[in-house]
């Protein structure tokens, strides 16, 4: 009987669980281990941040569903991985020994990395569930007190979606309340220009998000590198082309919601071999660990270069149908290796991003990730508001049923035209 052990219980790692059940059988154990007994659905904290959604709609305790699987779970935190032992260590004292490892933990962030940034000083956050509702106690404070208002990412940053979707979330909001008139809003970025995205561009993304800004009254500063955060008080250096600062600024704001730089978490980046400096673990085209080949990875803490070099340092982005990839092409290498087959199944590094502005949206598409490309597409329209809501229900449907969701080959690649895709592909 094999075992394969998933840390992490995200968007890679739950579905991720739930397919590796489906592709090994009944036969074979799998344990769950997560920081908490719960999950979390990422993707709706800007809706929870505004009181769109609360806890309950967003996230799915943890145990039912495992259950039903026959899946073990293990709700604390892996504080030590030994892959020469083929074992790990979880802050409870649990010790796991594993025959496979799948490390899907997402990101920790670094916060820390500029002064006075983060929930726990002057700047908020949607990248949990638990930033999200402090968020919201910030906003609620912030229709008491109206004032200016900062939405964007911080030097490193990958992850802009969120922010973009956040600022023109936020935009509607106050303006079903009638208080966008008392709350200017500025969105500062790391970005050469927006929308970036990480990606170089997508499509006509910079026209489309640009005019979209436009329309909204919402000001911006780009290749901007916030320095440090004081109440009440952010200080950002713009930069030119070259990287030289040619303007400082003291912006004053009431609220402000910015999205940090990501790194590994300790435990992962701990391990011998396993990670690059930034804490990420390096992968092979099989999503496996060129050094340790029992241990895969998938989603954000794993090792993406920069699409491109920027002024102020940008990542890339691991997007959901990239993620969703990913784990399927994970259980087909475990189920393969475990019937004495070579691997053959890679995951899928194109980006598909559908970005919610409260009442429209946007979707970009680009194939592969990295340019030049086969698919460079842009588009907005209602359509993507509702079915960013779908993607929610569905998603969370299919976690409660403890099924692995398939939403983007089947639903999202055909409304997109791109059907001909699949989850992952054969060598």
């Amino acid at each position: 009987m094999t075992h394969v052990v998933i840390i992490g219980a995200g968007i890679g790692g739950l579905p991720g669980a739930f397919r590796i059940r489906d592709t090994l059988g009944p036969g074979h154990r799998i344990t769950l281990i997560n920081a908490s007994d719960y999950f979390q659905f990422v993707p709706s904290n800007p809706w929870l941040a505004v009181g769109w959604r609360d806890r309950k709609s967003v996230t799915l305790a943890l145990a039912a569903p495992l259950s039903r699987r026959g899946i073990e779970l293990i709700a604390s935190p892996v504080t030590k991985i030994e892959p020469a032992q083929n074992r790990l260590t979880t802050q409870n004292g649990t010790s796991v020994d594993y025959d496979y490892l799948v490390i899907t933990t997402g990101p920790e962030l670094a916060f820390d990395q500029v002064e006075g940034a983060g929930p726990d000083y002057h700047t908020q956050s949607v990248c949990t569930v638990d930033h999200a509702e402090r968020a919201y106690q910030a906003y609620l404070r912030l229709l008491d007190e109206p004032g200016p208002a900062i939405v964007g990412a911080l030097p490193g940053a990958s992850c802009f979606g969120p922010a973009y979707e956040f600022s023109m979330i936020l935009d509607r909001d106050l303006r079903r309340r009638w208080k966008r008139a008392d709350v200017p809003m500025t969105f500062v970025t790391p970005e050469p220009y927006i929308g970036h995205l990480g990606l170089g561009g997508v499509g006509d993304s910079q026209g489309l998000l640009e005019a979209e800004l436009r329309s909204r009254e919402i000001k911006w500063i780009t290749n901007a590198a916030v320095q440090r955060v004081e109440d009440g008080k952010m200080i950002v250096a713009e930069h030119d082309r070259h990287g030289e600062i040619t303007k400082e600024h003291e912006l004053p704001f009431r609220y402000s919601m910015t999205l940090p730089a990501f790194r590994g978490v300790p435990a992962v980046a701990a391990v011998d071999e396993l990670c690059n400096p930034k804490g990420f673990v390096q992968i092979d085209e099989f999503q496996r660990s060129p050094a340790w080949p029992n241990i895969y990875s998938a989603g954000v803490c794993i090792a993406i270069p920069p699409v491109e070099a920027t002024p102020v340092p940008t990542g890339a982005p691991k997007t959901g149908y990239m993620i969703e990839s990913m784990i399927s092409a994970i259980a087909t290498n475990i189920a393969a290796e475990v019937a004495g087959r070579e691997v053959n199944a890679r995951g899928s590094w194109n980006a598909i991003c559908l970005a919610d502005t409260g009442n429209t949206g946007f979707a970009f598409i680009a194939l592969p990730q990295i340019p030049p490309r086969n698919v460079t597409w842009a588009r907005k329209g209602r359509w993507v508001h509702l079915a960013k809501i779908a993607y929610e229900k569905y998603f969370m449907r299919k976690m409660r049923k403890g099924q692995f969701q398939s939403i983007y080959e089947k639903y999202v690649l055909r409304i997109l035209g791109l059907k001909h895709l699949k989850e992952h592909k054969a060598a």
